[in-house]
């Protein structure tokens, strides 16, 4: 049995505070009521010995999978009728996550203070976007909490998908590249060297290609500390420039010009873009800032220059279906959607459509990816093997001629 301090309103007017046991403050909760009371807080009284040695957790991200989780709590308990502030209270303690029940139990108590749900996730900001905060507080202003947490449920779940087809067509090019690299590296540190003393017994000199790997393979073995330096530094330096606006500039630009990756990439970043556009669009957003959320969710540096235009274009009148038409990477079945939409007074409906079509065609690209990225490596690899075999090979049958 825990014991709660409660503040309260009597006769709807008179404040009064005092103290209850109960076995969790959803039981004080209704005791205070059944006391002919109006909670306005209930907190639990912790004990300093215990509390000392429970751990404050910091909570600096969660993962998609856990707002997954917390947003269809929420979204099925509210739109049951079920008070934010118990809404709250039930998954703090019940959630198997531990940021989860840290950062509900937050939410709770700011809400109880007077603030909203949106005005909560503003001091999480940085865990939750702005995508997720604007719509929330677009479903709060026009009473339509639920339904809005069912478009965001719906959208998280979306971007989880996306997410798992782009890694899944990356993750087998990435593993086969990766097997190369390592058949290479044992290849030149452990059976060149090994052959070393024979072809010096021949008395020849080593063809060109036999003598670079031979020696590359030698330097990695004695100096494999330098070689692991240097490609810590080379990936950290990378990784630095890549977030340079500059040079993510350039980057960007040149990767959409790359057949089949580029369209790869294209669709999964409108498709993101669409869906933020048709769910913030449902919810009562102006267009404008719809624009604004949905190239949020835009992770190409030229693409989401392009979107920031198509808004300015938008906020001075030009219609969206125009505004989209002036950047040459949407797709041109996109725009003519869209304008059907506009033309018919169904925006909404043509925006669902227009999600759905390019869910579609990211999925045939793909495929498309997938058929062209395995007989490339197979080819690749094939060559690579070609030349190393060749560079030890080539030695013996020099030998042989007279």
């Amino acid at each position: 049995m825990s014991v709660y301090n409660y503040k309260a309103l009597k006769d709807k007017t008179k404040s009064v505070s005092g103290r209850i046991e109960a076995e969790t403050a959803l039981e004080a909760r209704k005791k205070i009521k059944e006391m002919g009371l109006v909670p306005t807080l209930v907190e639990e009284v912790i004990d300093k010995t215990k509390q000392s040695k429970t751990k404050v957790v910091k909570i600096s991200t969660l993962s998609l999978r856990e707002k997954i989780d917390f947003t269809s709590t929420l979204e099925i308990l509210t739109s049951t009728g079920i008070p934010i502030i118990e809404a709250l209270m039930f998954i703090e303690q019940n959630s198997d996550s531990t940021k989860i029940r840290t950062i509900t139990s937050d939410f709770r108590k700011r809400i109880i203070g007077g603030a909203t749900l949106g005005e909560t996730l503003e001091k999480y900001r940085d865990i939750f976007g702005r995508v997720y905060i604007g719509l929330v507080k677009a479903g709060e202003d026009s009473g339509e909490l639920d339904k809005t947490l069912l478009r965001m449920l719906e959208l998280l779940k979306k971007q989880d998908d996306i997410k798992s087809k782009v890694i899944g067509a990356l993750i087998y090019p990435a593993v086969v590249i990766l097997l190369a690299i390592v058949a290479v590296i044992v290849m030149l540190v452990f059976v060149f060297p090994a052959f070393k003393e024979m072809f010096d017994g021949m008395g020849k000199p080593l063809p060109p290609i036999t003598k670079a790997c031979m020696d590359a393979g030698l330097f990695m073995k004695n100096y494999w500390f330098v070689v692991i330096g240097v490609v810590a530094i080379t990936i950290l330096t990378g990784a630095w420039a890549y977030k340079q606006p500059k040079v993510r500039k350039v980057v960007d630009n040149f990767v959409l010009k790359i057949p089949i990756l580029s369209e790869m990439l294209k669709f999964s970043n409108f498709s993101n873009f669409i869906a933020v556009l048709q769910v913030s669009y449902e919810a009562g957003i102006p267009i404008v800032d719809c624009l604004s959320l949905a190239n949020l969710t835009m992770d190409n540096f030229t693409l989401k220059n392009a979107i920031r235009s198509v808004a300015s274009k938008v906020q001075q009148g030009t219609h969206l279906s125009v505004a989209l038409k002036s950047v040459q990477e949407v797709p041109t079945m996109m725009t003519f959607m869209i304008a059907t939409g506009e033309q018919s007074g169904r925006l909404g409906d043509s925006l669902f459509h227009c999600v759905n079509y390019i869910d579609k065609k990211l999925d045939s690209v793909i495929d498309a990816f997938m058929k062209m990225i395995e007989p490339t490596l197979m080819i690749g690899i094939g060559v690579l093997v070609g030349t190393l075999g060749l560079a030890l090979y080539l030695p013996l049958f020099q030998s042989y001629q007279i």
